[in-house]
């Protein structure tokens, strides 16, 4: 992917970010290269988007590199909870910053490079999902879940209610993050969307409005939707 473009060839290794071999994920089980951790020297710089995006507006690769480590792991993980996918995760999220290589020049500042980034990110997930229509293959309905147990109750309380759920709070169980994850995967693609990015990445409801470039009360209708939909499906699940 993205043959030619000099900012995901090899970089010296010390601030190595991206490298333009395939993907290991899914030959021998690691994570995608882009996703590795880097050296603490380049991630403890902390320079403001503006700025770096300037700089990277005038040529300079150091700032580049700076913006896709910062955003790298979130971005992919956001294209994650959207497709389900590892694999295509790690090809939409290098696609995804292979296009803000190539369109950085031409970033007007309308909106945050965040929002912009997140924007790219979201619209080529989509564009996949639709092209693909790949969806869950496994039922829901034959999952059991203890209604009485602490993962139901638990995951029925965050769904009822309209605050971003923590993520940490799903990391405390297994069981219910892979829940949420097959969950997720039950909604359509723009109600998924809006959960994403409220429940994993954080967003208020303006950001979400303006990176999928929607109304605010569209947001709030998905939003509404998307969870009335998975607390019926969780119902159906608990009886």
């Amino acid at each position: 992917m993205g043959p030619g473009c000099p900012g995901l060839k090899k970089i010296d290794p010390d601030r190595r970010i991206w490298h333009d071999e395939q993907s290991e994920r899914g030959k021998n089980g690691t994570v995608p290269s882009f996703h590795r951790k880097v050296s603490l020297r380049t991630a403890s710089i902390n320079i403001d988007d503006s700025v770096l995006v300037q700089q990277s507006q005038a040529g300079d690769t150091a700032s580049m590199e700076r913006l896709i480590l910062k955003y790298q792991h979130r971005i992919y993980n956001v294209i994650l909870k959207m497709c389900g996918n590892a694999d295509d995760a790690a090809e939409l999220a290098q696609e995804t910053f292979v296009k803000v290589i190539e369109s950085i020049e031409k970033f007007k500042g309308r909106s945050s490079f965040y929002t912009w980034l997140f924007r790219i990110a979201v619209n080529l997930t989509l564009n996949h999902c639709q092209r693909s229509a790949r969806t869950a293959t496994r039922s829901l309905d034959a999952e059991e879940v203890d209604p009485a147990g602490e993962t139901g109750q638990l995951l029925k309380d965050l769904l009822s209610d309209d605050r971003a759920v923590d993520p940490a709070v799903l990391a405390q169980s297994h069981e219910l993050c892979d829940l949420a994850k097959r969950l997720l995967l039950e909604l359509e693609e723009p109600q998924r969307a809006v959960v994403v990015l409220r429940d994993i990445e954080g967003m208020d409801y303006a950001q979400i409005a303006d990176v999928l470039n929607i109304e605010l009360g569209t947001v709030r209708s998905r939003l509404s939707r998307a969870r009335s939909h998975l607390r019926e499906t969780l119902e159906t699940m608990l009886k």
